[in-house]
């Protein structure tokens, strides 16, 4: 199998989408790869779900950049909280619409 040869990648060629969120870019040397997918993955409560909201929260704030969360298992309202519970006003970030939410509720299929 034949290895690409990355020895001319810097972090430097890579443009970044800073997260506004206090040491995470630092870490990832500037913030998320703009323009790119970025899956998070994790156990419950391993803090997927709030880096999320964070993220999108900060972006909206800061960077005036609009956001979309995908809710599978809470609803409206416990995101709401959820925003909340970080000191992030989700009804106003909607409502001035900066971040759309969706909520789907998945059925258990009937065996």
């Amino acid at each position: 199998m034949a290895v690409a040869n990355t020895s001319h990648i810097t972090s430097a060629s890579l443009e970044k989408s800073p997260t506004g969120i206090s040491g995470l870019d630092e870490i990832t040397d500037g913030g998320l790869p703009k323009g790119r997918p970025t899956l998070i993955a994790g156990g419950a409560g391993s803090g997927k779900t709030l880096m999320s909201m964070q993220f999108l929260a900060q972006g909206a704030i800061r960077y005036n950049e609009p956001g979309v969360f995908v809710a599978f298992e809470e609803s409206a309202e416990e995101l709401t909280k959820n925003f909340a519970s970080l000191g992030i006003d989700l009804q106003d970030l909607m409502a001035r619409k900066k971040i759309l939410v969706g909520c789907l509720e998945m059925q258990a299929a009937a065996v």
